[in-house]
């Protein structure tokens, strides 16, 4: 780190010694007129010459020595190189942000990821200028009076919503670093991923918990009717165990669904390495779903390569991937009367040799509002809450699929627009193939 009291130069201005020749040649010249007149007028002998001479010897003398500047001796001693090379390495490979100002609050260094932090931050201008949060700003001046460090929160919603705590601290040099001037260091400490993952855990924990109790209320107060009022009636008894085996059958697909999520999370560094062929997994999938779909109206169309389009992957997650894409197809883009399933072979990227595998699902049906394509691979997240439950969705689909989509190292990129359909499409790494 630089502090700008520190620099000073090692000699005078660069005209310096020109200045100095230029006065010692008038002086001299000064010195030989004024004795030639003292000469002419009588006022001379020859110790009065030998004065003049060796006046102009020890200007001559003075002249040629190095001068220092003025106030140099006044100025404190600079730290070594070394230690200023050290300190300025140790600051720049620190992740966190981290600036350091003096009781002016004005910058005197930052690290790269301050400067990623606050753009407008420079050296030499007050920080003010770059961070404006009132509690950073009031924290500072607390810590400058009082000397004892100080914690506060800082937040920021554009172009990203992040939260940082800030630890202020006060920098005292030592006795034998007096190249350090006192004032204020702050450091960043980066609480966005822990404020996202207290999010979700609560979140997680309240839907799950409303998905269960409906279900729940809905069988005990059934059994109870059962046990009371509609004990003899064999009617009742006949509807009301039908709605309890449709609710019971909706626990166990979100307790399933929670458990195969748990289990891909758990996976979800372990790369798959078996080789499966994508094409051969829609056929049965479609299959499966063809009675439901003609029940509705809805045909399913496929359009698959003639050649095997392989990937590295875990069979039983890319069916249920199919599975649950083509499900949503079907459920809630029935009003399309049309499912278009599509797998193709295809580059990867422009200049890049590598292939990847691309399976599509496209509806007809009323389509999905922007606003919410963002957030549809949240758990539990639905558009419409009601519709979903009324199919028997769990809103945890679209997560599962995202979940194994990211542990086989591939893409998933939802397209929609209101009344034209939504289409699905997941990109995987193709596995290369020999001979």
């Amino acid at each position: 780190m630089t502090d700008t009291s520190e620099i000073r130069p090692d000699g005078g201005p660069p005209h310096a010694a020109a200045l100095r020749v230029a006065a010692f040649r008038g002086a001299a010249l000064t010195s030989l007129v004024l004795s030639a007149v003292a000469l002419w007028r009588g006022y001379g002998d020859g110790w009065f010459v030998a004065g003049v001479l060796g006046a102009l010897m020890l200007s001559a003398a003075a002249g040629g020595l190095p001068r220092k500047p003025l106030g140099q001796a006044l100025q404190p001693r600079p730290r070594s190189p070394a230690h200023s090379t050290m300190a300025e390495a140790v600051l720049a490979h620190i992740p966190d942000p981290v600036i350091l100002i003096d009781r002016r609050a004005v910058v005197l260094e930052a690290n790269k990821a301050a400067y990623g932090l606050l753009p407008g931050l420079k050296v030499g201008h007050p920080l003010s200028f770059a961070l404006r949060s009132p509690d950073v700003l009031d924290g500072i001046e607390e810590v400058l009076e009082t000397g004892a460090p100080l914690r506060v929160e800082y937040s920021e919603r554009v172009p990203t919503e992040r939260a940082f705590e800030v630890h202020i601290g006060p920098l005292r040099p030592e006795a034998t670093d007096v190249g350090v001037r006192p004032g204020v260091v702050l450091f960043f400490r980066d609480l966005t991923s822990a404020r996202l993952l207290e999010v979700m855990r609560t979140d997680f924990v309240a839907n799950a918990s409303h998905e269960l109790r409906t279900p729940l209320a809905s069988l005990l107060g059934f059994i109870e009717t059962l046990q009371g009022p509609a004990r003899e009636d064999a009617k009742a008894r006949e509807r009301f165990l039908e709605i309890m085996r449709v609710q019971a059958q909706r626990m166990k697909r979100l307790i399933d669904d929670l458990l195969s999520l748990s289990r891909i999370e758990m996976r979800a560094h372990v790369s798959p390495t078996q080789t499966v062929d994508l094409g051969s997994l829609v056929a049965p999938m479609v299959e499966t779903f063809s009675p439901a779909a003609k029940a509705k109206g809805v045909v399913i169309r496929t359009t698959l390569p003639a050649q095997p389009v392989h990937v590295f992957g875990d069979r039983d997650e890319l069916l249920r991937v199919i599975e649950n894409l083509i499900e949503n197809a079907v459920k809630y883009g029935e009003s399309g009367g049309a499912v278009d399933i599509a797998i193709e072979s295809a580059q990867a990227d422009a200049g890049r040799q590598d292939r990847c595998a691309i399976l599509s699902v496209r509806d007809y049906g009323p389509g999905i509002p922007p606003e919410h394509l963002p957030r549809l691979t949240e758990r539990f997240y639905r558009v419409d809450a009601a519709q979903s439950r009324d199919k028997g969705g769990t809103g945890l689909g679209l997560a599962i699929v995202k979940h194994i989509v990211h542990r086989h190292r591939g893409e998933l990129d939802i397209a929609s627009e209101p009344g034209q359909g939504a289409c699905f499409t997941v990109k995987l790494p193709e596995a290369p193939t020999f001979g």
